[in-house]
């Protein structure tokens, strides 16, 4: 009997002092937490995208509480996370406008040839580092590998015909797809404006249209047409300042390669069928 009992209470009393221990160290090496970093957590949008900069939610939370970052950076939170936050933190809430994220790029197979064959890594950023940026005739186009789908948390993003496209109504503006692509050709729009210049190439007018049949060649065509001076061309791109467009849409309707969109325009009718005779 005392061949069992001793061992257990060896064993007992060598719990009974690790647990001191661990309980002196719990209160030696404790470190509060502010309470305002989980409801401010609570507050954003829980999608953990780093569109904001920071690693999560938990991680831009605490960077507002301790380092006196913006409110303002989540933008899937929007305008309701930052009236939240802006109450917890006692500060004046600004105002957030809504955005989405639009790939600049218009570059489709049946417009943008190749260079070459490219047979690496089937990863955006792997394969701009070779040549030119990448197998594209024109090194802003998009290569169509999809670095973006993988960093967009609401699955809104495909490959059309070698180029990404969002799907605007599950965009939640994060933007986490413009920090991973690497030919920087995604960009957050706010959700009002419908007109957008859906090309990135800086390449002179010439040199560009033996790159692609329909890319911006610096024409300015549009920057004459508009009324409210809010599209300019500066390295043969025109570019709109979305605080002074008007949506009108004139620049759409002068641009000669059809690359500007205009999202408010009408849809052309269909084709009417043929009749038998």
């Amino acid at each position: 009997m005392t061949s069992i009992l001793l061992p257990a209470l060896a064993i007992g009393a060598v719990g009974l002092v690790l647990g001191a221990l661990l309980f002196a160290a719990s209160r030696l090496f404790h470190v509060e937490v502010d309470e305002r970093i989980e409801k401010i957590t609570g507050c954003l949008s829980g999608a953990n995208c780093g569109g904001c900069g920071y690693a999560g939610c938990s991680a831009y939370a605490g960077a507002i509480v301790n380092d006196g970052a913006p409110i303002d950076r989540c933008s899937a939170g929007g305008q309701a996370a930052v009236d939240a936050i802006a109450e917890i933190m006692g500060v004046e809430a600004t105002a957030v406008e809504p955005v989405r994220a639009v790939v600049m790029c218009s570059g489709t197979g049946a417009v943008a040839p190749d260079s070459y064959d490219y047979y690496g890594i089937a990863d955006c950023l792997a394969a701009s580092k070779l040549q030119g940026g990448g197998h594209k005739e024109c090194s802003y186009g998009c290569l169509g590998y999809g670095k973006c789908i993988d960093a967009c948390s609401e699955g809104g993003i495909s490959i059309v015909d070698g180029v990404a496209s969002i799907d605007g109504s599950a965009c939640i503006g994060c933007g986490s797809c413009k920090t991973v692509c690497p030919k920087h050709i995604i960009e957050l729009v706010p959700k009002r404006c419908k007109v957008y210049v859906k090309c990135k190439s800086c390449d002179k007018g010439p040199a560009m249209k033996n790159k692609c049949s329909v890319g911006c060649i610096g024409c300015k065509l549009c920057e004459k047409a508009c009324p409210a001076g809010a599209i300019t061309v500066t390295n043969f791109l025109a570019s709109i300042d979305y605080d002074k467009c008007i949506q009108c849409g004139l620049c759409a309707e002068k641009c000669p390669r059809h690359i500007i969109v205009n999202e408010n325009a009408p849809a052309e009718p269909a084709a009417p069928e043929s009749q038998a005779v």
